[in-house]
């Protein structure tokens, strides 16, 4: 079996989350499991964070996934198939 993950580097979350959300919501029937990391705690909250994709489709549609979310100023995202 293999896994296709998407990774998702927000290093502005405040700023870029919203369109980071817009681009998840058109491919949302891709995307099996959304898991969200950022450093947290009562004193402050971090503004960079990464999201983990379990992704599942045709190649060319979550390759166009990555390259538009890359298009994004300060976001970064891979295809990792394992």
């Amino acid at each position: 079996m293999t896994y296709k993950l998407i990774l998702i580097k927000i290093d502005h979350r405040s700023n870029d989350a919203a369109k980071v959300q817009e681009i998840l919501t058109k491919y949302g029937c891709s995307i099996k499991v959304r898991l969200g990391l950022h450093e947290t705690s009562k004193e402050m909250c971090a503004n960079d964070g990464l999201i983990v994709l379990k992704v599942e489709d045709e190649k060319a549609t979550l390759e166009n996934i990555v390259t538009e979310l890359n298009k994004i100023e300060f976001v970064q995202s891979q295809l990792i198939e394992m």
